[in-house]
């Protein structure tokens, strides 16, 4: 029996019996990952995969889960309660009651949460916060009610473009959708990212965030914060998985965690992710595609054929104008009419008028 496991330091491929115990598997997982105390999860989506429920002789043959050819992601298990296998978000500090933030939003230490996750930038400089996040609604677009589909008969599949809500959790929405599937761990993504800045400040530091990092990690976690680069820095590391995205108005290509054996296609469209999936078609050249719940979206790194047919998906995206020019767009203020050009200008109304509700123009 060969099993797979992933852990934080990276993937490893674990030998045993047909009599191998819960116990045996237990003991390998410990000395391939260095970790003692752990939870696992198993199959796709992933669903969490308890030892304990099990007596440490029982026979893995016999605990009704067929673990020969499976991989198994390893995590470590903290003092904080989890969900789904992805740690709670964290408590709140003396300087994280989120509290004193709903009751004074002109609070001067309050983070700005304006961001189009444009790939590199970071939450707005000091120069530009704003007192509470913005809200902002793409306008409809053709592309929106007809996504793009590439057959590809070598993988007997059909590539195509899952669109994600406009609820400002689209990257999260994005990334979870390719690693977990129909799960719902936003809070928990949020919270790993926040986890992530705090214990490696000479990486994250107020230089990097534009902001001082316990800003940054209360911004991160309320629902209204939008991702970019940092977050899919921290979250391809975290989950060790390649994140590649293309940037529908450039065709500009971003990999994080680079040379990694899988990854995952993202499509940026200035204010916005999408996913890329490979979805199983009845025969070499049949257009239409099966349910999501079928979907494949975690990659062989190594097949340029799926990423090849990623970037043409984005050409004809591209074409149908699927994309927002964050420097140059207009944007309307939904509460008072008022027009404004760019992320710039809507920063500076927010900021002069308290107005945080924002949609693309037409």
């Amino acid at each position: 029996m060969r099993v797979r496991i992933r852990g934080p330091a990276g993937q490893a491929a674990i030998s045993l019996s047909e009599t191998a115990t819960v116990e045996d598997l237990r003991t390998q997982i410990t000395e391939r990952t260095s970790i003692s105390k752990f939870d696992l999860k198993h199959g796709y989506p992933p669903t969490p995969l308890s030892l304990g429920e099990f007596a440490t002789t029982a026979k893995l043959s016999d605990i009704g889960i067929n673990l020969d050819g499976e991989q198994l992601i390893v995590s470590e298990t903290t003092q904080a309660p989890s969900v789904n296998g992805l740690p709670k978000p964290l408590d709140p500090s003396p300087s994280q009651v989120f509290a004193d933030k709903a009751l004074n939003p002109s609070s001067a230490d309050t983070p700005s949460s304006f961001s189009f996750a444009d790939v590199g930038t970071a939450p707005p400089s000091s120069t530009q916060k704003t007192s509470k996040p913005l809200s902002l609604t793409r306008k409809p677009t053709s592309a929106s009610l007809d996504a793009p589909e590439l057959p590809l008969p070598s993988h007997a599949s059909t590539l195509v473009l899952r669109i994600m809500p406009d609820d400002n959790s689209c990257l999260f929405r994005a990334f979870n959708t390719a690693f977990f599937g129909a799960m719902d761990n936003m809070t928990e993504l949020r919270s790993i990212i926040a986890q992530s800045i705090q214990v490696n400040p000479e990486t994250y530091s107020a230089v990097v965030l534009d902001q001082q990092p316990d800003d940054y990690c209360r911004w991160i976690q309320t629902e209204d914060a939008w991702g970019g680069a940092i977050e899919l820095d921290i979250l391809s590391k975290h989950f060790d998985v390649e994140i590649s995205s293309i940037d529908v108005q450039t065709l500009r290509t971003d990999r994080f965690n680079e040379g990694r054996p899988e990854r995952c296609i993202l499509v940026y469209s200035g204010i916005h992710y999408d996913a890329i999936a490979l979805s199983p078609s009845d025969a070499p050249h049949k257009t239409a595609y099966a349910p999501p719940e079928l979907d494949t979206k975690i990659f062989d790194a190594q097949d340029l054929v799926v990423l090849e047919g990623a970037l043409e998906l984005c050409r004809v995206l591209q074409e149908r104008h699927y994309y927002t020019d964050t420097a140059a767009f207009t944007v309307r203020c939904n509460i008072c009419g008022k027009v404004s050009v760019g992320e710039k200008g809507a920063t500076e109304h927010a900021s002069e008028t308290g107005h945080y509700d924002f949609g693309e123009a037409a």
